[in-house]
């Protein structure tokens, strides 16, 4: 006897893929959500065909009746669709027109699907619209090298509109895998100090810098060490937009694999010894080695 695999849900989680099974999809409780996070082409494909689809039902119940409908042109099905189309819109031209008791029912059931439908849809769009969207962009990967004697880990951020986010803060985490006796295998996060965890007016870039002591959950750990940690750094940045006085909230998962380790990012400022400077986002994701580090600090 063939059995058949279960169906899972596939998602990403830290850097790795994560399949879940056993989980109740409860599609209609949950459509505000898959309408609020479906792209706009399947949002509006999926507008058009619950239009299409009402205007099917009710040009059916409408050809149930006896002639209900007055100038029904062209007198078929079509024309019973495209008098749906109008009673559903509440546009009303005015040549076809419901002539019975009967008609008359259908088309207030109908304009009344078709205002309760118009007041959902328009509320969902502005829901879509007005969401706040993030403009902060993550470096490809993190940088770890050594300062002053101290190794330290950066990530650099970017503003993206390059207007003002104010009191912007950050929180990095790390998560890894655990075991114990009594609680079996697990992930454990972890919080990660870092050197400035607020900006009071985030415009063109930041980076955060973590210092990996005696304290830091990395102290201690080599690339390989994290790979068989499955470890992962989630960042978390969340700040007001003073365009829009909106809340932004951005987050990013990196996975330990690609840290890049005695590497220093790339310069993105540049003076001309005016009173202009100029930064050059093209190399916002840039990285170089040092290649004149101690062999003692390198290892560390």
């Amino acid at each position: 006897m063939t059995q058949h695999k279960p169906h899972g849900r596939r998602i990403s989680m830290g850097g790795r893929a994560v399949i879940a099974y056993g989980l109740r999809t409860q599609f209609w409780q949950d459509l505000y959500y898959y309408a609020m996070t479906s792209s706009w082409p399947v949002f509006f494909a999926g507008v058009g065909a619950v239009f299409l689809v009402l205007n099917l039902c009710f040009a059916s119940l409408f050809m149930l009746g006896d002639n209900p409908i007055g100038n029904l042109h062209p007198n078929s099905f079509l024309g019973a669709f495209f008098f749906s189309v109008e009673t559903l819109a509440t546009v009303g031209y005015g040549d076809m027109h419901p002539q019975t008791v009967y008609g008359h029912s259908v088309a207030t059931l109908e304009i009344f699907v078709g205002m309760a439908s118009v007041a959902l849809i328009t509320g969902v769009m502005f829901a879509r619209f007005s969401r706040p969207r993030s403009s902060i962009i993550f470096a490809a990967h993190p940088v770890s090298h050594v300062v002053d004697g101290k190794r330290v880990l950066l990530v650099r951020l970017a503003n993206a509109r390059m207007n003002i986010i104010s009191e912007a803060t950050a929180k990095m985490r790390l998560m890894r895998d655990e075991s114990s006796p009594t609680m079996g295998n697990f992930r454990k996060i972890i919080d990660m100090k870092l050197e400035r965890e607020q900006h009071p007016i985030f415009i063109l870039g930041w980076t955060v810098i973590h210092v990996i002591d005696e304290s830091s959950p990395l102290f201690g750990l080599d690339a390989d060490a994290l790979h068989k940690l499955s470890a992962s750094l989630i960042l978390s940045v969340e700040g007001v937009d003073d365009t829009t006085n909106q809340p932004q909230r951005a987050r990013h998962y990196y996975p330990c694999s690609q840290i890049h380790w005695n590497h220093r990012y790339v310069d993105v400022f540049e003076n001309n010894h005016d009173t202009v400077q100029h930064i050059h986002y093209s190399r916002f994701h840039d990285s170089e080695e040092i290649v004149d580090m101690p062999e003692k600090q390198a290892a560390t």
